[in-house]
C-alpha cells in the first residue's frame, strides 16, 4: 500500500480548494456515533468535528456524540447497517481500525459496502509508549527482552483482539525478528484511554495506540514514546519522538480518521457530508487541532476514499497472511 502517494494525491486534489455547498443540510436529528467508550480516538473525532461544524456555521443545530462501544466498532457498524439506512443526520467516526476488522471479516455478515464511506480528516500515526519510569528506553530494549523471554514485556491496546493496535505491535515485533508472536502478552480494552491507564498503573508495560491518544499523557510527564510508526519524524513540537524506522524497524502505520454514514443516502445527502468534511478539514480550526494532536495531512472523499479503503483492506489481508506465516515458522 503506497500511503505516501495517496496522501500526496489527496493534498493535491483537495488541500487548496474551497468548498461551495450545493446540497441542503440534513433534516434528521444530528448524531455522531463514536464506536467506543469516551476518551479514545473515535470519541475525539466526533467531538472535535462537531465543534468545528458549529464554529464554521455549516450546521446551526448541535451534533450529539453517542458512544456505542463493542466488538472494536462492530456493534456500531451492525447498528448502522441494519437499523439506520437512509438516515441523513447520522455519521460514524471511523479509522484504519475499521479496515482491519473488515479485512479479518470480524463484522459478521457485513462487508465494506454495507455503509456509505464519506471522507477523512487527517491521519494519526501509531506509536508505542511506556510510563516515564519504565526501564525500557528504546525499541531495541523491548525487542531484545522478548527475544530472550517472550513474556518479559506485556502490551495493551484499544482496538479489539488482533485489531489495529495489536496488528501494529505484531508487525513491529516480526520486523525485529521476535519469534513466538502468538505467545506475546497483549490485553485489549474498549478504547485507548483505558489501555493507557493500564500502563500508567504499571499493570502492563507498553501501550500501542495513536499519537493523538498518548500525546496529552506525554505532555503531562506520564508517558514516554519509544517509537512512532511514521515514515519520518513528525513536525514540531512532536519531532522529539523517534520513529521505528530510525531504530531499524521498518514499520509505518498511518491511522486515517474519518466518517461513514448509513447506506441508502441520497446523492444530495452524501454531497453535503463530503463537502462538510472537506470544509472542516481546510479550516484553520481543524488544521490547528491536527497540529496540536500530532495528526498529519490526509484527506480523501467520495470515490477516491472508497477506492483507497478497498486497497487498504486488501493490504491488511496480505499482512495477516504474512504474520500467520511468521507464526508457523
Amino acid at each position: 500500500m503506497h500511503h505516501a502517494s495517496i496522501i500526496a494525491l489527496s493534498l493535491a486534489t483537495f488541500g487548496l480548494s474551497s468548498t461551495t455547498f450545493g446540497a441542503e443540510p440534513p433534516t434528521s436529528r444530528l448524531e455522531c456515533i463514536a464506536p467506543a467508550d469516551p476518551g479514545g480516538g473515535w470519541d475525539f473525532t466526533c467531538r472535535q468535528f462537531a465543534t468545528v461544524l458549529r464554529q464554521l456555521g455549516i450546521l446551526d443545530a448541535s451534533m450529539q456524540t453517542i458512544n456505542m462501544a463493542g466488538a472494536a466498532g462492530g456493534v456500531a457498524y451492525a447498528h448502522v447497517a441494519s437499523k439506520r439506512e437512509g438516515n441523513d443526520g447520522l455519521i460514524v467516526a471511523a479509522s484504519s481500525s475499521n479496515a482491519t476488522r473488515l479485512a479479518q471479516q470480524q463484522y459478521p455478515g457485513l462487508d465494506v459496502d454495507d455503509v456509505a464511506w464519506l471522507g477523512t480528516l487527517g491521519a494519526d500515526y501509531a506509536a508505542l509508549a511506556v510510563s516515564t519510569d519504565s526501564p525500557w528506553q528504546e525499541l531495541a530494549d523491548i525487542t531484545d527482552a522478548l527475544q530472550e523471554d517472550i513474556k518479559a514485556v506485556s502490551f495493551s491496546g484499544g482496538s479489539g483482539p488482533l485489531g489495529w493496535d495489536q496488528l501494529n505491535m505484531l508487525r513491529v515485533l516480526a520486523d525485529a525478528e521476535v519469534t513466538s508472536l502468538d505467545k506475546v502478552t497483549y490485553l485489549d480494552f474498549n478504547n485507548g484511554a483505558s489501555a493507557i491507564t493500564q500502563v500508567l498503573g504499571h499493570h502492563l508495560d507498553v501501550v500501542v495506540g495513536d499519537i493523538s491518544e498518548v500525546k496529552s499523557f506525554v505532555d503531562s510527564g506520564d508517558l514516554r514514546v519509544l517509537a512512532v510508526l511514521a515514515e519520518e519524524r513528525l513536525p514540531a513540537p512532536l519531532d522529539g519522538f523517534p520513529t521505528a524506522r530510525e531504530q531499524g524497524v521498518d514499520v509505518v502505520a498511518p491511522n486515517w480518521r474519518g466518517f461513514y454514514a448509513p447506506a441508502g443516502l441520497s446523492a444530495d445527502d452524501r454531497q453535503f457530508w463530503e463537502q462538510a468534511i472537506r470544509r472542516v478539514y481546510e479550516s484553520d480550526q481543524w488544521q490547528e487541532i491536527m497540529a496540536r494532536n500530532g495528526m498529519t495531512p490526509f484527506q480523501l472523499s467520495g470515490e477516491q476514499f472508497e477506492s483507497f479503503l478497498h486497497d487498504q483492506i486488501a493490504s491488511l489481508e496480505t499482512t495477516m497472511e504474512q504474520l500467520r506465516s511468521t507464526n508457523n515458522q
